[in-house]
């Protein structure tokens, strides 16, 4: 990898670990947050909502921040709120309280997300942006590997509260490490100021996009998939499949490797074969994956083993998904970068939150319903890479 990549991946990707550890440092602790708080299963799962929600439209902001006065003021002003939710969280008192915690998190990480998709566009377009946004992720892959075991290991030594101290020390090194280490990408002469006009027709044109649209909703159902596995896997790991949450953490970081270590191939896999055909090829992949883990749990022959081994499949198939849909996304409108970032980014939190919703209601501790959500995502995915498929050709003819 070369040094115009592994620098700038390395960097991104410590800053963007922030939001995912968040996360998944908080997993294994759920159960014996709710039990501590004397809450219920969907009161915790309403606490990621939080996060979703509150990350998904805070990007609406730091987006055309970003876009004005350059990349590196909303990335502070971002770890900054961060790092308040996260000492917020650590003396929450109640379930409500660490809901509103959450969601501070949520307003603060959402700039973590954004604004290096859109630092990513100022530095290269097309399979280099590809590769440096696989590059990114394999940084970010530490992650769902390390965070749910330190985390399991914080509530072992001390308690969840220990998880949130944690993470707002994680908040302050990123703070050293953007001042340090990130320099500033957009230069003077390509800002835009912040004008509401500007905004409604940057808005208008990417929401009358049908190919920037098709690929935010495919990229967003994708990651909605792993949201409704990141809320309820916790309590099916730990309840039905009877894991510590030690053990739940492993499971969860096998789950996750398919995801990272398949991102991995999406640059070379898309330089020979092509995106559209990448994109295509994967999103059949997860659908049939997803579809036959759930037809296979209706039929009571999921166990543990069964459940990893489908859901790292279809996970593989999801890395290769994701970061082309954001780049491919992205490169039409690099005169927006910033805007359509943030909305894109948005729209998927929302597609993803939305989703969260939709399956609490039907969570009874099994797998079932978690992993009928996923295959409807995975469904809803195929769909939408038929329709963008269709839509390059036609554009093309």
């Amino acid at each position: 990898m070369s040094d115009r990549i592994l620098r700038p991946a390395l960097v991104l990707g410590l800053l963007s670990c922030v939001g995912p550890f968040a996360i998944d440092m908080y997993l294994p602790a759920m159960p014996t947050i709710a039990a501590e708080l004397g809450t219920t299963a969907q009161a915790m799962q309403g606490t990621i909502i939080a996060y979703f929600l509150a990350f998904g439209l805070a990007q609406l902001v730091y987006g055309p921040w970003a876009d004005r006065s350059g990349r590196k003021p909303p990335l502070y002003a971002g770890i900054t709120i961060f790092l308040l939710g996260s000492v917020f969280c650590t003396y929450a008192p109640t379930v409500e309280w660490l809901l509103i915690g959450r969601a501070i998190q949520g307003l603060g990480g959402a700039a973590l997300m954004v604004v290096p998709r859109a630092i990513i566009r100022d530095l290269h377009t097309g399979p280099q942006a590809t590769r440096l946004m696989a590059a990114v992720m394999m940084v970010i892959s530490v992650s769902p590997m390390l965070a749910p075991l330190a985390g399991s290991g914080l509530i072992a030594v001390w308690d969840w509260r220990a998880i949130f101290g944690a993470l707002a020390l994680a908040a302050v090194a990123s703070l050293v490490i953007l001042a340090l280490f990130q320099p500033e990408t957009l230069r003077p002469a390509d800002r835009r100021p912040i004008n509401a006009l500007e905004m409604r027709r940057g808005a208008a044109v990417l929401l009358a996009d049908p190919l920037f649209m098709g690929l935010t909703f495919l990229g967003g159902f994708g990651m909605a998939s792993f949201f409704v596995f990141i809320a309820s896997a916790s309590f099916v790991y730990t309840g039905a499949f009877g894991l510590s949450p030690t053990g739940f953490s492993i499971a969860f970081a096998v789950n996750a490797i398919g995801f990272f270590a398949a991102s991995q191939m999406a640059g070379p896999l898309g330089l020979r074969h092509g995106a559209p055909t990448v994109m295509a090829r994967a999103s059949l992949g997860f659908a049939a994956f997803t579809v036959a883990l759930f037809v296979l749990a209706l039929a009571g022959m999921v166990g543990l083993w069964l459940c990893v081994a489908g859901l790292f499949l279809a996970n593989a198939c999801l890395g290769l998904i994701i970061p082309t849909a954001m780049v491919m996304a992205l490169d039409e409108h690099g005169d927006i970068a910033g805007l359509a970032s943030s909305l894109g980014g948005t729209l998927q939190m929302l597609a993803g939150g939305a989703m969260v919703a939709a399956v609490g209601p039907f969570f009874d501790g099994t797998a079932t319903p978690m992993l009928g959500a996923i295959a409807l995502c995975g469904v809803l995915v195929l769909a939408l890479s038929r329709l963008v498929r269709s839509r390059q050709a036609a554009a093309l003819a």
